[in-house]
């Protein structure tokens, strides 16, 4: 789950702070291998325990059939990214981090087995399965 957080002033833009577009309601799926950047301060590597001290970002690749290599785990609200030869993911400490593609927002680090294994991408949150939801709470605030 995910939520959406309302300031109670503008954010002011710069190189660490952004915009990012919402993706389309009824854009096609991304490509199997399409390629996305993922960021966040998490740990870089399995065995550390210490977040990064400053924001990261890695491009990864989507994986259109991720149901396969979780057994069935995967629904209907997750997309999967990772790198098919391992070596680039997301890890702890980076759940809630964007996942965009194209310039849009189309997941939300979720969870992952271990970090950056080969044929074990990263989860995410389908943000495309929450616009409604996402329209509904910006709006009614």
């Amino acid at each position: 789950m995910f939520s959406v957080a309302q300031l109670d002033r503008p954010a002011v833009l710069n190189s660490w702070v952004g915009l990012v577009s919402l993706p389309e309601p009824d854009s096609l799926p991304l490509a199997d291998r399409a390629r996305c950047t993922v960021s966040g301060w998490g740990v870089t590597s399995l065995n550390s325990y210490s977040l990064s001290p400053e924001l990261r970002s890695v491009d990864v690749d989507m994986f259109r059939n991720c149901w396969y290599y979780y057994y069935f785990r995967i629904t209907e609200n997750m997309i999967c990214a990772g790198s098919y030869s391992g070596g680039k993911d997301s890890c702890q400490g980076d759940s809630g981090g964007p996942l965009v593609c194209n310039g849009n927002l189309e997941g939300i680090v979720s969870w992952g087995i271990g970090c950056a294994y080969s044929y074990y991408p990263g989860v995410y949150t389908k943000v495309s399965n929450y616009l409604g939801w996402i329209n509904w709470v910006t709006q009614n605030r």
